[in-house]
């Protein structure tokens, strides 16, 4: 029997088990970098499975956690179908998002010699909380905000630039953006640009 087609969700899963995977030092970045790359070209399940079976957590790989409901995720004409996450990869190259554009609940960047851009200045947040989730091998990932929006960071840098400055919004309605991951020999950054602000901060 076929193997049944890779979700976002699917691969979302299998990215956080390899994530805690290199933080507990399971995996080197180098191989954790290998292996990150293979989840975002999987097209079935069938070969994410392999990318964890040698790690904590595998078995629950395969099993998609009940979607809690909440405001974020209804819109004035009910639930939206979009997917739960958004993967830019730049391998060699480079990926951007820019523009008017519908910031799904996890963005992955995942830039390996290459750039990626997340441009989040006239985007439409339909969720509280978005995550970005960063990982740059010789690569680097630049993600641009709106002035009054609440930015967070959680991650870090071998020999490399993890540059996400803490800043919270006077308004506690404001969407929080949530960037978390590692570079190694690379570099991400949040830019908070002047004179960009979300009209709408009660828009999700």
């Amino acid at each position: 029997m076929p193997s049944a087609s890779a979700s976002d969700a699917d691969r979302d899963r299998i990215a956080d088990i390899l994530r805690e995977a290199l933080a507990e030092g399971r995996l080197d970045p180098e191989e954790h970098a290998e292996r990150i790359d293979a989840v975002y070209r999987a097209k079935t399940v069938g070969e994410l499975d392999p990318l964890v079976r040698d790690l904590p957590g595998a078995a629950e790989a395969g099993r998609a956690p009940a979607p809690a409901p909440g405001r974020g995720d209804l819109g004035p004409r009910g639930p939206r179908a979009l997917p739960a996450s958004d993967n830019l990869m730049a391998v060699f190259g480079g990926a951007t998002r820019k523009g008017r554009w519908r910031v799904r609940r996890t963005t992955n960047a995942f830039a390996l010699f290459g750039g990626v851009e997340i441009d989040l200045t006239e985007a439409l947040f339909e969720h509280r909380e978005i995550v970005i989730n960063v990982c740059a091998v010789f690569g680097g990932v630049e993600i641009k905000v709106p002035e009054n929006v609440t930015v967070s960071g959680d991650g870090g840098g071998i020999f490399g630039g993890f540059d996400i400055k803490t800043f919270e919004s006077p308004d506690p309605d404001a969407p929080a953006i949530v960037v978390r991951g590692f570079t190694l020999f690379g570099g991400a950054e949040v830019k908070r640009k002047r004179g960009k602000r979300l009209k709408n901060l009660r828009s999700y």
